[in-house]
């Protein structure tokens, strides 16, 4: 087990620091990569199964917001693509190796509820609506591991500007798709409620943080991670950031959630990240850096206090 090491959000290990002539001559690291078994052809498409690789090079990457990047050490590429859960395909965390049957074209997306404007529309139209950037975020799962992704995409609440929610509608539930024939975990995992399901209040969908991702390290979201198109909520257990989105839904009363109804006790709705609350079975008071095994101080809402404090109402021991 790694030693517990408490340090600041800017610390960076010096040995994650590129050196000065791998950063200068990255093309002749990049060929150094090869000879060790990566291969550039692999990394320039995701170098992993499950990686898009119809995306138009001049689209990619986005450009990175300023405002969105604190200078802070990406989690290594392949660690980060090879460690995720996904349960519509399997329990284990390599998820990639089960998404080669998983289409994400066509993808529509249906907008509806309490709207004064419903409408259904394809994923990549609604990138291509909105323009995408690319942010820098802090990922936080309740199994007390993280990592720090840069994803694309863009702010949810320009498409719930667009939708014009009605004056009732106080939530937003959204679903992810069920394909059976090409999620494998539907299957062999019955007892979920499937579709996988989950909900925000308006205003956290709202605020300028919540973001509908629809690239990652780069390039378009691999099917591990989402694709086409999934929710990214930095400041709440990753649970709540929904993958491969299929319907959002303006609905009035507080929806369920998929571990809401599953494990209520363990997985409430809010469900922010909170080092002062723990899970009912382990600690939350630091994180292991998946890619380092680095164990850091959780900081409150995942270090996102400043711009989603005035949202909460904290109460200690309450859950949330």
């Amino acid at each position: 087990m790694a030693n517990l090491i408490l340090r600041p959000d800017w610390f960076i290990p010096e040995r994650l620091a590129s050196s000065e002539n791998a950063f200068v001559h990255r093309r002749q690291f990049l060929r150094q990569l090869a000879t060790a078994g990566l291969g550039v052809a692999g990394l320039a498409a995701g170098g992993i199964e499950g990686f898009a690789a119809d995306a138009k090079p001049s689209a990619w990457p986005a450009k990175r917001n300023a405002e969105f990047d604190p200078g802070w050490q990406l989690t290594n590429e392949r660690v980060a693509s090879t460690y995720n859960n996904f349960y519509e395909f399997t329990l284990s965390k390599d998820v990639h190796k089960y998404v080669d049957k998983f289409t994400t074209t066509p993808w529509p997306i249906e907008i509806t509820g309490l709207c004064e404007k419903p409408f259904t529309i394809d994923a990549a139209e609604l990138a291509e609506k909105f323009g995408v950037e690319e942010r820098v975020y802090r990922f936080r799962c309740v199994e007390a591991w993280a990592m720090i992704v840069p994803w694309t995409g863009f702010p949810l609440s320009k498409l719930i500007e667009l939708a014009k929610p009605k004056a009732e509608a106080k939530f937003v539930r959204m679903l992810t798709a069920s394909k059976p024939d090409q999620m494998p975990g539907i299957k062999r995992y019955p007892h979920y409620p499937w579709p996988y399901h989950e909900g925000l209040r308006l205003d956290e969908a709202m605020n300028p943080l919540t973001l509908m991702a629809t690239g990652v390290y780069g390039k378009p979201l691999a099917k591990q991670f989402g694709a086409p198109i999934r929710l990214v909520v930095p400041w709440k257990y990753g649970y709540k950031s929904i993958k491969s989105i299929s319907r959002i839904e303006f609905v009035a009363a507080q929806p369920k959630t998929l571990w809401e109804e599953l494990q209520p006790e363990e997985y409430p709705f809010e469900s922010n990240v909170d080092p002062g609350i723990p899970h009912p079975r382990w600690s939350q008071a630091t994180e292991r850096m998946i890619d380092t095994g680095d164990r850091d101080r959780t900081q409150l809402y995942n270090g996102y206090a400043k711009q989603v404090a005035s949202l909460y109402t904290r109460t200690a021991g309450k859950k949330g």
